[in-house]
């Protein structure tokens, strides 16, 4: 017998107060500390995208064209935070109409009775938190995701493609698999046993295959690869790659969606696999080339933060540890010797970075979740795990490339995905913004 039916069978015997003792214990409570974590963890990941995905880019960037790359970053969140409270957080989490016992349109996708935050008051409680903060965390993950894709097709998207695309991509992609995942019993992965703590799944595997489809429907940049293309500064990717670091404290630690032990192991377990992915890019690279890069260095960084996120909740810190070894070594292979093999410009590596790492980190979730290999997830059988894992990424990655290519086909017939040559020669700061980055 549950524990849940002892209890009732027990109050059975002796009255109702016990009943009723139970029901006010069930009632989320408003805690001021989880209140406190989950409204840092909100900044801490809005501050990913503004400044730090604008910075990380926009160092990468050559210089006539550092302002298209914060334009557009800075642009995403406007827009993607509208869109967000007239219906994306209804598509993402409204769980009306879902059923654990059948499939139907809501497995997929939510429906519309939380348009426009319907029903939200300051009383609205997300477990122990105002709903409202839940709303803007939440907010914040819609934002970074399409931000993130920009560096696969930077220098040469018109800026007013790159809008349509991120609202039309958030609305059919990554509300759906947002809600798939995380959209609770009845979502298609959810019931499936996907584990996706934080997003590898929703936002680095989403991202990354978008950003690769966008760059091989708007081909390559004019003169890649033989003209070289270095970046205007190193110092801004620093910069933007260590708010990257420090924002996603609140994007894993900020997802156990409380103020607890679960929140400070995410935090641990994300330090320490990032610190390994970067000393495992930097030996790569080191032993490759015979020179280990600051820009080397920091992408690693970045490979591990995104192969721990959807592990944070779950993988122990000695599993971090490997996982974010192998997604440092993997991804430097995959955005330096495979680029170059295949001939694709995935400008800044979204592919090889979140795409790569995410499939990683998604796939190695389901062995380092096992208590016996040091884990915190309820698996018990690894490879049941595993394939659970496998499909969830397969799904995304179909899915995800299926759609990203059918709304970059209707932009580009009728607006008009890419600028003209003589644009991508000025650059698009002057072309599309009429600014300049640097006035010298």
């Amino acid at each position: 017998m549950s524990v849940k039916r002892a209890l009732l069978a027990l109050t059975g015997l002796v009255g109702a107060a016990p009943l009723t003792a139970l029901a006010q214990a069930s009632t989320p409570q408003l805690n001021s500390g989880d209140t406190a974590w989950m409204l840092v963890a909100t900044v801490f990941v809005l501050m990913m995208t503004i400044p730090g995905v604008a910075l990380f880019y926009g160092g990468m960037a050559r210089s006539k064209n550092i302002l298209s790359v914060l334009a557009q970053s800075f642009a995403i969140t406007a827009l993607v935070s509208i869109i967000w409270v007239m219906y994306g957080y209804s598509l993402a989490f409204d769980t009306t109409g879902m059923s654990a016992d059948s499939i139907n349109i809501h497995s997929f996708v939510g429906g519309f009775d939380r348009a426009f935050l319907s029903g939200l008051d300051l009383n609205s409680l997300q477990d122990t938190f105002p709903e409202s903060v839940w709303i803007m965390f939440q907010m914040t993950f819609a934002i970074l995701t399409p931000a993130l894709i920009i560096g696969a097709f930077a220098e040469r998207m018109k800026f007013s493609a790159v809008l349509w695309f991120s609202g039309l991509w958030v609305t059919f992609v990554y509300f759906p698999i947002a809600h798939m995942v995380w959209g609770g019993d009845g979502a298609l992965l959810a019931d499936d046993g996907v584990i996706d703590f934080a997003g590898g799944t929703v936002v680095h595997i989403n991202s990354g295959i978008a950003g690769l489809v966008a760059c091989l429907v708007l081909g390559k940049r004019k003169g890649y690869p033989s003209l070289h293309m270095a970046p205007n500064n190193l110092i801004f990717t620093m910069i933007g790659g260590c708010l990257l670091w420090l924002g996603w404290y609140g994007f894993n630690a900020g997802s156990a969606g409380a103020a607890d032990s679960s929140a400070g192991m995410a935090m641990l377990v994300t330090q320490v696999a990032t610190s390994a992915a970067a000393l495992g890019w930097m030996c790569a690279e080191w032993l490759k080339t015979g020179k280990p890069t600051l820009l080397g260095m920091v992408t690693g960084a970045i490979a591990g933060l995104v192969a721990v996120t959807p592990a944070a909740g779950t993988c122990g810190p000695m599993g971090a540890i490997v996982l974010g070894l192998i997604a440092g070594v993997v991804s430097f292979y995959t955005a330096t010797s495979m680029k170059r093999a295949f001939g694709y410009d995935d400008s800044f590596d979204v592919f090889g970075v979140h795409g790569v790492a995410g499939i990683l980190g998604s796939v190695l979730t389901g062995i380092f979740a096992a208590p016996a290999l040091g884990g915190f997830g309820d698996v018990t059988n690894i490879g049941l795990q595993l394939w659970i894992q496998i499909k969830g990424v397969l799904f995304t990655i179909v899915y995800t490339g299926v759609i990203t290519f059918i709304l970059l086909k209707l932009i580009d017939k009728t607006l008009g995905l890419r600028v003209s040559e003589e644009q991508e020669d000025i650059g698009l700061d002057l072309a599309q913004h009429n600014e300049r980055g640097y006035n010298l």
